[in-house]
C-alpha cells in the first residue's frame, strides 16, 4: 500500500513538473476589476468557515496592486470577510499574481500564488489556480453558468492537469 501511495504522489509530481500550469496570455486588469462570484473551489481550510454567498471583489489601487475582499456567509448566517492585497508577479501577461490576506503592521510576509488559467473574452468567467494543483476556484460575474459554459470550463481545467471531481459547487 505504501508503495502504491508513494507511486502516485511521485506519478503526481513529475506530471506536474512534466505540464506547467499555464497563464493566459493576457488580462486586463480594469475589466478584471470587480465583483466575482466563486462558482466552484477545491476545498480548502481557509474557506471552511464558508457555508454560501463566497464572493471576491477586485478594486485596482493607485500603485498598481489590487485590493482583494473576499467574503462569505458563515454558518451563523453571518457575512466573514478577509481583506487583502494581491500584487502582479508576470506584469507583461498581468495572469500570475500573488495574494496575502496576512499582514503585521503593513508588512506581509506570507504571499499565495493567483494564477489565472482560464479567461472568458467578456471577463464573465474566471479559472484561478496555482502551480502545486492544491488550489483552484471558478469564478463567474453571476452565480450560475450555462452548461456549455461548465462544460468549456471543466475540459480547461482537466487540460491544465487538474482532477475536475476535486472541485466543489459553491451554495449562492
Amino acid at each position: 500500500m505504501k508503495s502504491l501511495l508513494m507511486f502516485i504522489v511521485l506519478s503526481n509530481l513529475m506530471f506536474a513538473q512534466q505540464n506547467p500550469l499555464k497563464t493566459v496570455k493576457f488580462v486586463d486588469l480594469k475589466k478584471y476589476a470587480g465583483l466575482w462570484y466563486e462558482y466552484a473551489k477545491i476545498p480548502n481550510s481557509f474557506q471552511d468557515q464558508c457555508v454560501k454567498g463566497t464572493t471576491a471583489k477586485y478594486i485596482l489601487t493607485e500603485e498598481g496592486e489590487i485590493r482583494v475582499i473576499n467574503s462569505c456567509i458563515d454558518e451563523d448566517g453571518e457575512i466573514d470577510e478577509a481583506d487583502g492585497l494581491a500584487r502582479i508577479v508576470d506584469k507583461k501577461s498581468n495572469s500570475k499574481l500573488e495574494v496575502s490576506f496576512f499582514s503585521i503592521f503593513g508588512w506581509r510576509p506570507i504571499w499565495g500564488d493567483y494564477w489565472i488559467i482560464g479567461l472568458d473574452d467578456n471577463y464573465q468567467w474566471a479559472i484561478v489556480g496555482t502551480p502545486s494543483r492544491k488550489y483552484g476556484w471558478i469564478l463567474s460575474r453571476t452565480p450560475n453558468l450555462d452548461e456549455m459554459t461548465k462544460d468549456k470550463i471543466f475540459a480547461i481545467i482537466k487540460d491544465q492537469g487538474y482532477d475536475p471531481k476535486k472541485f466543489e459547487m459553491s451554495k449562492q
